[in-house]
């Protein structure tokens, strides 16, 4: 059956004024042109309420109990990565048949949203000692010893984006939650741009041949930082001795700390960049890495340096956990 469409105020209004002025039901509606059974109600409801607006209706009862409310709602909380068809099978179970379309609304107006998980470092208790012991001695550096560190970092780009089907069911503002997240522990791969493996000797070959050429390039001055992660081959006995010798002053760094690294964000606009121009094979993926990275500007890098103490605070807001940095 078709929906009727509903009258405008004025239109109701009319109706009970038009009544009050001693005409009938079947006059009304033949001088408004609505149906005499329409009037009839409108007469009726204002009689007994003093009101010609809509009430707000109830809608359709709600296929799911409280109690089978209750029990979706504290499954997902426990367990964010649960599927809208568990936890159809666990109502079936309880003895109420719904769909998976019912269950994803009925989270939606309790303020849970079905979103891709975050990956975030593995953070055991002494990684996050570590971030907020960083994080509180370097808090009130001034702003200038940031422009004398030299970050580095690796990264891994695939030739075909990586699609991940890890969702949970969390609220707003909730993506850092650690029942909400993936961890994920760094570890070494190929690379395009390095040929054979890297290790320690090539390592301190390309600090050789590429470190003060880029100090001199960025303009850091003799007194500069060098900041690298804690990979076996960066904290090896003889690199260690290399910098010594070169006098290059190393910043202590906590492991696994990507947040704290804004080169991270850097690797991220690069992959986003390169994947739009879709690389078909690794050559033009190279090209693209290197073309693409030219392309950033000198600003973006500018604005990074400057969320610094911001990226600080949040570790210790965090009290050593994970950010959104």
């Amino acid at each position: 059956m078709a929906k009727t469409k509903e009258l405008s105020k004025d239109t109701r209004d009319k109706i009970v004024h038009l009544h009050k002025a001693g005409k009938g039901y079947g006059e009304i509606a033949k001088q408004l042109g609505e149906k005499r059974s329409t009037v009839g109600a409108i007469i009726r409801k204002w009689k007994k309420l003093n009101m010609t607006v809509s009430l707000p209706r109830t809608g359709a009862p709600c296929k799911i109990s409280p109690r089978g409310v209750s029990m979706i709602l504290r499954k997902v909380r426990n367990q964010p990565r649960t599927t809208r068809e568990e936890l159809v099978n666990d109502l079936k179970r309880a003895g109420t048949t719904v769909s998976k379309v019912t269950v994803g609304n009925t989270l939606r107006r309790h303020g849970l949203k079905s979103c891709m998980a975050r990956k975030v470092p593995l953070l055991k208790p002494a990684h996050v000692k570590a971030r907020l012991k960083f994080a509180n001695d370097h808090l009130d550096d001034p702003e200038e010893s940031w422009e004398k560190v030299m970050w580095s970092d690796e990264t891994k780009i695939e030739l075909f984006g990586h699609n991940s089907t890890n969702r949970v069911w969390r609220k707003k503002n909730d993506e850092y939650h650690p029942k909400n997240t993936i961890p994920t522990v760094k570890h070494g791969g190929g690379s395009i741009i390095v040929e054979g493996k890297m290790d320690g000797a090539k390592y301190r070959d390309i600090l050789e041949q590429n470190l003060y050429h880029s100090v001199r390039d960025l303009r850091l001055g003799r007194r500069f930082t060098f900041k690298q992660d804690n990979d076996p081959k960066h904290t090896a006995k003889a690199t260690l001795e290399w910098f010594k010798g070169k006098h290059v002053n190393v910043l202590e760094w906590p492991s696994q700390s990507p947040d704290l690294n804004p080169i991270e964000n850097l690797w991220s606009d690069l992959k986003i960049a390169v994947h739009k121009r879709k690389p078909s094979n690794l050559k033009e993926l190279e090209q693209f890495c290197k073309e693409e990275w030219t392309k950033i500007p000198v600003v973006r890098c500018g604005k990074l340096k400057e969320t610094y103490p911001k990226r600080l605070g949040a570790v210790i807001a965090a009290k050593g956990g994970s950010t959104k940095y």
